[in-house]
């Protein structure tokens, strides 16, 4: 195959993204900052940003328990039910104040899961001020880390990189020995604002197909060889140095560099494994948008880290989040398309986890969601909702403090109020995972202190401690919520009893057990969150030394107990 028919077949065109493995895959890899970021950045901390296409409803994904009574009369067509019914929303944590109390939705699970092991936590109430609604300009301003008002041409990660790196052309200059790999891969069909650079002009090349394939017929083709003239001609002189002439010298050098990208791609992909964990690949419950394209996405990502992979920034997308119709079934509010959606979300996150955790990546990957507004408070008459204003975000990882941050919104309004500037939690993620320093946030990025400066609203933004200081497993963080509290009498004689706090609904066995390991009682009992006690009768028991253990899927302790008769 001649190389201009091989080019246009795979049609190379700036903005049109690699089909890795049958995922397109935009590669952002050959602009100066991108390459010098991975030479010296300070940490190997990866950063994946799952962008929720359409604006999430938020008051479906994380439902106001303190005043669960107001958000059922606002919206009672769509309403996730509560203590009533086969599927009811799930509790995620009931050691926050009643006015934080959040309840998830049934499809959950996975996020409910995370959360108990101190790998999740959820933001309240992230918006802009001024937010207008719309889809297009609200992506660009959650992209571009500016105000309503503001036009910027870069994005919130190409500006700081823009700034902390010297300039290096592209694409002469790249890739180097020390960066072989795309700095960042955007998974999908568009360029986004995100990663555009200052004065530059975003990387990406085409392909289609399966990239050993691809590597297999760009092996054939025959190059040119040195000193011959190129016959695509050469652009006109008054070009030069034109954005004209700079986009064309671009869009010629895609060629030279696809074979170099993707002979990397494939290699880092070879080395890498099978996934050992088990990716949700359908939705259970109903036959529409019943795949799973995120679990695809996630493994891909996995893959190529453990194949030695030095991106440093992933963008991963899930669309269909434009719920003004048909957002729950007219028969059941806790099925339909949103419930797809969050079910997608949850389940493939918590195997993504079980993957980094086989692949030994768990430590060094951060996900935090993003979606371009939420959705009205008040749901429609045709079972869906309307664009709104704030909405919640998402984290993920081992290294993530996990909490419920904000409190419930106000349900006497239309919109979801405002409780954290967007830019706070980038500007956290920037300081506290990928290690910028806070003046580089202020003075380069954000143009303004998102993380101790003035608040406009008043007072100053706090530090939000979005990171562990040390990152524990998730035993460690299971057992300050799932617990034996006590176990008293002890000494015992004729009773004893043990306190236990779960977070979860969970089927807890309780043992009596000697000292040569026998279980002498045993006693089930399905809990659901809270405190409670539990009791064994002693009368008939010999006295010595025992051990008391609780166990279920979350719950695994046990306490000493003696016996004196």
């Amino acid at each position: 195959m001649k190389r201009r028919n091989f080019i246009q077949k795979l049609g190379f065109a700036a903005g049109v993204p690699i089909a890795f493995q049958g995922i397109p895959i935009q590669v952002l890899a050959g602009d100066k900052p991108l390459q010098r970021l991975a030479a010296q950045s300070t940490n190997d901390n990866v950063l994946i940003i799952l962008q929720m296409h359409g604006g999430n409803d938020g008051l479906n994904s994380f439902i106001p328990l303190g005043n669960y009574e107001q958000y059922y009369s606002r919206r009672a067509n769509i309403a996730i039910p509560y203590k009533s019914g086969n599927r009811t929303l799930i509790p995620l944590d009931s050691t926050v104040a009643d006015a934080d109390r959040v309840g998830l939705h049934p499809d959950m699970q996975g996020f409910k899961d995370l959360y108990d092991s101190g790998k999740a936590s959820v933001f309240q109430g992230v918006s802009y001020e001024n937010n207008n609604g719309s889809h297009f300009r609200g992506r660009d301003i959650w992209f571009m880390g500016g105000d309503a008002d503001e036009y910027y041409s870069s994005g919130w990660i190409g500006r700081y990189l823009n700034q902390e790196y010297a300039p290096l052309q592209y694409p002469q200059d790249f890739p180097t020995d020390d960066m072989p790999d795309p700095l960042a891969l955007e998974i999908g069909n568009d360029v986004s604002l995100l990663f555009h650079q200052t004065g530059n002009i975003p990387t990406s090349i085409s392909l289609t197909g399966n990239p050993n394939d691809v590597k297999g017929q760009m092996d054939q083709l025959s190059g040119y060889s040195e000193g011959e003239v190129d016959p695509r001609g050469f652009p006109p002189e008054f070009l030069n140095g034109s954005p004209y002439g700079k986009e064309m010298d671009w869009i010629l050098g895609l060629e030279d560099k696809s074979e170099t990208y993707i002979d990397q791609l494939v290699k880092v992909y070879d080395k890498g494994t099978d996934t050992k964990a088990t990716y949700p690949e359908k939705y259970p419950f109903q036959s529409q948008n019943s795949g799973n394209s995120l679990s695809q996405k996630l493994q891909l990502v996995a893959r190529l880290l453990e194949g030695g992979s030095k991106t440093k920034v992933f963008l991963v997308k899930i669309g269909g989040f434009d719920t003004h119709a048909n957002q729950t079934e007219s028969y059941d509010p806790t099925m339909g398309n949103h419930a797809a959606l969050m079910y997608h979300i949850s389940a493939a996150m918590k195997a993504f986890n079980t993957d980094l955790i086989y692949r030994g990546l768990d430590h060094k990957v951060l996900t935090v969601s993003m979606s371009e507004f939420g959705r009205r408070i008040p749901s429609n008459g045709s079972y869906g909702t309307d664009h709104g204003t704030g909405g919640p975000v998402m984290m993920f990882g081992a290294g993530v403090n996990p909490g419920i941050y904000g409190t419930n919104p106000d349900l006497n309004n239309n919109n979801v109020n405002m409780q954290f500037d967007y830019r706070q939690l980038y500007a956290g993620i920037l300081n506290e995972w990928m290690g910028v320093d806070q003046s580089v946030i202020t003075d380069d990025i954000f143009f303004r202190d998102f993380i101790s400066g003035p608040n406009p609203n008043g007072g100053s933004y706090e530090p939000l401690n979005l990171i562990k200081e040390t990152i524990t497993s998730a035993g460690d963080h299971l057992k300050k919520n799932f617990n034996i509290q006590s176990v008293y009498p002890n000494p015992a004689t004729n009773y004893t009893q043990a306190n236990i706090f779960i977070n979860d609904y969970q089927n807890v066995a309780l043992e009596l057990i000697d000292m040569n390991g026998k279980v002498v009682q045993r006693q089930i009992r399905s809990l659901k969150p809270g405190k409670h006690t539990m009791s064994f009768q002693l009368d008939r028991t010999p006295p010595g030394i025992y051990f008391v253990k609780a166990k279920s899927d979350k719950l695994n302790d046990t306490k000493r107990l003696i016996i004196r008769k």
